[in-house]
């Protein structure tokens, strides 16, 4: 009776949902599209499978120890009979679900959170959410807010995005699958193909120690399973309508200090957003069900999303309209009980015009002028294919292939005032004549192909049971194709400049033209096109060994192979059999499956973005030449007749592919991060689960481009290459900042390169540096059936000299090749706090069924705020830290004519002291200040809630939902103006920007979406 009742008390306990996997680490050895149950069963017993939504039907005999497994599960609902026992459970995603089958434990599962307990299949930490669940909460429709519902998962900058950052990794450094494929856009990591939210049958969010079979991410992997067709014919309808004035709050505007209160100009704003509104109407519709029973099934939902949009700003408003239609079709086709055949078919066609006005009154909100008229279209589309056969019961195969494409925008231009005129701009940068900057700028090669991206993908998984070893293998190959066509400046590429030389001094040439005189710098600028190409190749092998029933062993090896080529197919980055030891462990502490402890250790290999192939590898010049002139074009303002050639004439870039030696370190190591986690989770009760993680990260090898001259030409004189010229070398060069450097360099000035290693203490980049901690607390509660809540506390550190592929500073989205490591003197202080790190982290969510027909649901979160700094001009020649690898000894730049590289953590101090150089004159002083050493910004506190009205109907469920988001209308600042230097042209005067350190950017204020939708 005893022995009855701790079995009983003990499967109260594991009714514990997986949904303790929302807060913290459960294992799992599925793939992201999968599912596996296993156990134990009477030695040598038959144990069979139904899938109660398909029929489809699988029998296995038990090992000699009673232990059995099934693999590679679709996630739904399954019954298992062995002898005369039979359960039923609920396959989710990414999970393997514990099913006893020889009396002597029982697994209750019930409601659609409540699954099995605590997972002790593998050392993954793993978050699944289902469609029901994410339905209950209100949360936006779209897989970031999904994912920022797990623990150590933070939101990015608004301007890359507002992507979720997971574990310390910046937001470039996510994978995404559909169905167990990957959909990532390697152009810049920061993009996926579109899945209509509706069709989401299950999110998965892998936040760290992934399995030998999974690589390519730094950060976390998000993994959506699809809706399929069952036995049962289901469909419906749904709206989503998110209105511009309901409950809606105005955001906030801000004011542009530096114009604000003068007697010369009315207050003007960096952000005037209180009169713009937005409004976005979703619709759905879907079914599903079988085309043969218990054979072939097949799901379809079509979508839309069609949005409407008024912004104003200082000299024009614009009227924005867009459409996105898109559409899935699933099929699943059971050729028998051992054999299944899966096909996924993606389809997005998005478009969407402006209208922009130009205000005759600044701030205007009429529209009482024609206006100019863009429109855009894009376009994308997946087909993938998946089989998986059970060829024995211990031997089992699964194989993908498929192809996502899609194509940038398209932008068509119609009543674009000032497109025929050429850029033409004062001494000041003021536009003259009839150049329009809104319509007026590059225009891209008329004979290159289409922008866009294809992915080819392939990938073969083997994995046998051999006694109390799982072991695994696996072969995964892309290609990925990025194409750019290169353009030129509007007008023929060309755009004018006007100077005025004070002593007759044009571009370091004297006596050119008269003092005061005026003279014109011509432009030419222009890109190349080209079709180019990443070839990423992993293999792995794994073994899964349980040790014994309560001690789970995984070890693993995965060998990364990244090959980035340029245009003409020739290899600037190629790295073969990296390898990525991954070991995780275990241990069933009780043997009761109520206390867990696990750990795993790794290390992960990102690949190379195909946008650094563009970026580092097609030809870009721009050609300065300078004149004297006669009049200028009343229309226009372009000078009428050109006079003769004054000045030295400027050639910078090439107008030819570039040796790939010349562009990346030849010995160059794909960034590459280890990973160290350690957890404990426990069954407190039958309705309560806890758990405690803590996390480490470690950037071991990190890339990015580094643009200076002056250390690679100390070296040259140093080795006695007196012919050496720096003009020669390429603009930026890919390179481990901190390490050696290693490239093909004319140092005879005669066009012969020869390989050379600089050493780094030339170069003198800060290293590359990440370290991320973070120690997780949580709690869930399942929903029940009346009520389920999950909260979890994270306190995190992310230090180093990079914040990852992507820079929050200014917000720049070219993955790998940041302005961050351009300069040495720009990494001086550049040590310390991310500006993805946020320290504490609480989050709290759930939903209480008032009765059959109503329920209400809620998340909030509490997170304190982004780390401040400063953001300066490296110091100029004549103060005492003046930056000579940035100014050359003449005090111009060492870039051409260009000097607009970066930013550094320099910043003007307020001081003045004597001009070293002329000590007759003063000159502003800088101070370094440390990257995030200025505090933090204010904590952001936000609350959602929803309610739910159901109405059961002779066929089928009609529901209401009403979701309010950021219900108190807190617009705390997300971002604030970092740059305290106002200009390098102002620098020497001390001129600070006055809109330092005041808001940039702030919270989304209070807004609501209405819902309709019915089910049968």
């Amino acid at each position: 009776m005893k022995n009855h009742q701790k079995q009983a008390g003990f499967a109260q306990r594991t009714a514990i949902a997986l949904a303790v996997s929302m807060c913290f680490a459960t294992l799992a050895i599925a793939q992201s599209s999968e599912g596996s149950i296993y156990g134990r069963a009477s030695p040598k017993a038959q144990v069979s499978i139904v899938n109660l939504d398909t029929g489809n039907k699988r029998h296995i005999e038990a090992e000699s120890d009673g232990s059995y497994v099934f693999p590679k599960l679709q996630p739904g609902r399954y019954s298992l009979t062995s002898g005369n026992i039979t359960r039923e459970v609920s396959v989710t995603t990414g999970t393997g679900i514990e099913v006893s089958l020889d009396n002597k434990a029982v697994v209750v599962v019930a409601g659609s959170r409540t699954r099995a307990a605590i997972d002790m299949s593998s050392t993954e930490s793993n978050s699944v959410f289902t469609a029901a669940e994410i339905r209950a909460l209100p949360v936006s429709r779209d897989t970031t807010a999904v994912a920022m519902l797990t623990p150590g998962t933070v939101q990015g900058s608004a301007g890359l995005g507002n992507l979720a950052s997971i574990g310390g990794a910046s937001v470039a450094e996510n994978a995404y699958y559909i169905n167990g494929f990957d959909v990532t856009n390697i152009r810049n990591f920061v993009s996926y193909i579109n899945l209509p939210f509706e069709a989401i049958a299950e999110q998965q969010v892998k936040s760290g120690g992934y399995g030998a079979q999974y690589g390519r991410s730094l950060g976390g992997v998000i993994a959506m399973t699809t809706k399929s067709g069952t036995n049962t014919w289901k469909g419906g309808a749904s709206v989503y309508f998110t209105p511009a004035s309901i409950l809606r709050a105005k955001s906030k505007n801000i004011v542009d200090q530096e114009l604000y209160g003068t007697n010369t100009a009315p207050t003007r704003y960096v952000s005037f957003a209180s009169n713009d509104r937005s409004e976005t109407l979703t619709g759905n519709v879907y079914l599903g069900g079988p085309i043969i029973r218990d054979k072939l099934f097949v799901f379809g939902l079509l979508n839309t999303s069609i949005n409407n949009s008024d912004t104003y700003d200082r000299t024009t408003n614009t009227k924005g309209h867009s459409e996105r239609p898109s559409g899935i079709l699933k099929i699943d086709y059971l050729l028998s009980p051992d054999h299944r055949f899966e096909l996924t078919a993606l389809s997005n066609k998005p478009s969407r015009y402006s209208d922009i006005y130009t205000n005759k009154i600044d701030y205007s909100l009429l529209r009482d002028s024609a206006p100019d008229h863009q429109e855009f279209e894009s376009s994308s589309n997946a087909l993938m294919g998946k089989y998986t056969g059970y060829l024995t019961d211990n031997f089992n195969i699964s194989a993908q292939l498929g192809q996502v494409k899609s194509l940038s925008e398209i932008r068509t231009n119609k009543n674009q005032k000032g497109r025929d005129c050429p850029w033409v701009l004062d001494w000041q940068l003021n536009p003259m004549g009839c150049y329009d900057p809104n319509n007026n700028g590059s225009e891209r090669d008329p004979k290159a192909p289409p922008d866009g991206d294809l992915r080819k993908s392939g990938r073969l998984d083997l994995e046998y049971n051999w006694g109390s070893h799982t072991l695994r293998a696996g072969y995964d190959a892309q290609k990925f194709t990025t194409s750019q066509a290169g353009s030129v400046q509007s007008s023929g590429g060309i755009y004018y400049r006007y100077y005025k030389s004070t002593d007759g001094t044009v571009n370091n040439v004297p006596n050119v033209v008269k003092p005061g005189e005026e003279f014109v710098r011509v432009r030419l600028a222009a890109s190349g096109s080209g079709v180019f190409d990443v070839i990423n190749v992993a293999k792995f092998v794994e073994d899964s060994w349980k040790v014994n029933k309560d001690i789970l062993i995984n070890t693993g090896l995965r060998w990364e192979s990244f090959d980035n080529q340029t245009n003409s197919g020739k290899s600037f980055v190629k790295a073969d059999n990296l390898l990525a030891p991954r070991i995780g462990a275990a241990w069933n502490v009780f043997g009761d499956g109520e206390t867990k402890i696990f750990g795993n250790l790794g290390r992960y290999y990102i690949p190379v973005a195909s946008n650094t192939n563009v970026r580092a590898t097609r030809y870009e010049y721009t050609h300065h030449r300078f004149y004297t002139f006669t009049g200028k074009d009343p229309r226009t303002a372009a000078p009428i007749t050109l006079g003769p050639e004054v000045g030295a004439a400027e050639l910078i870039g090439s107008d030819r592919e570039p040796n790939p030696g010349t562009v990346a370190d030849t010995q160059l190591r794909p960034m590459s991060q280890f990973e160290f986690i350690l957890g404990f989770q426990q069954a407190i009760s039958k309705n309560l689960a806890f758990g405690m993680k803590f996390n480490h990260r470690k950037v071991t090898d990190g890339m990015d481009d580094f643009c200076g001259t002056t250390g690679i030409g100390q070296f040259m004189k140093d080795k006695g290459y007196t012919k050496f010229n720096p003009n020669t070398l390429a603009t930026c060069v890919l390179m481990n900042p901190g390490r050696d450097l290693n490239l093909n360099i004319d140092v005879a000035n005669n066009g012969v390169l020869q390989a050379v290693t600089i050493p780094s203490s030339y170069i003198k980049l800060a290293k590359y540096e990440r370290t991320y901690n973070d120690l997780q607390f949580t709690l869930d509660r399942p929903f029940d059936g009346k009520w389920g809540m999950s909260g979890s506390y994270t306190y995190s550190r992310s230090r180093g000299t990079s914040e990852g592929y992507v820079s929050s500073n200014n917000d720049q989205i070219d993955a790998g090749v940041t302005s961050e490591f351009d300069f040495a003197s720009g990494t001086d202080g550049i040590y310390g706090p991310t500006p993805n790190e946020r320290a504490h982290s609480i989050k709290l969510f759930g939903s209480y069924a008032i009765n059959d027909a109503f329920s209400v649901g809620f998340n909030s979160s509490l997170v304190s705020g982004r780390p401040k700094s400063c953001l300066g001009n490296v110091p100029i020649p004549g103060t005492p830290n003046a930056a000579f690898d940035y100014y050359g000894a003449d005090g111009k730049t060492t870039k051409g004519g260009s000097g607009s590289y970066g930013y550094s953590y320099y910043c003007l101090n307020g001081q003045f002291a004597p001009d070293l150089l002329n000590p007759k004159n003063t000159i502003a002083q800088s101070s370094l200040v440390p990257r995030g050493s200025l505090g933090n910004l204010p904590w952001t506190k936000n609350l959602n809630l929803s309610g739910t009205y159901k109405m059961k109907l002779e066929k089928g469920i009609l529901s209401f939902t009403l979701d309010i988001f950021n219900v108190f209308n807190f617009q705390t600042e997300q971002t604030i103006n970092e740059f305290k230097d106002y200009s390098r042209a102002t620098q020497r005067a001390g001129r600070v920007n006055k809109n330092y350190g005041l808001p940039s950017s702030y919270q989304s204020p209070r807004s609501a979406r209405i819902a309709a939708r019915y089910d049968f």
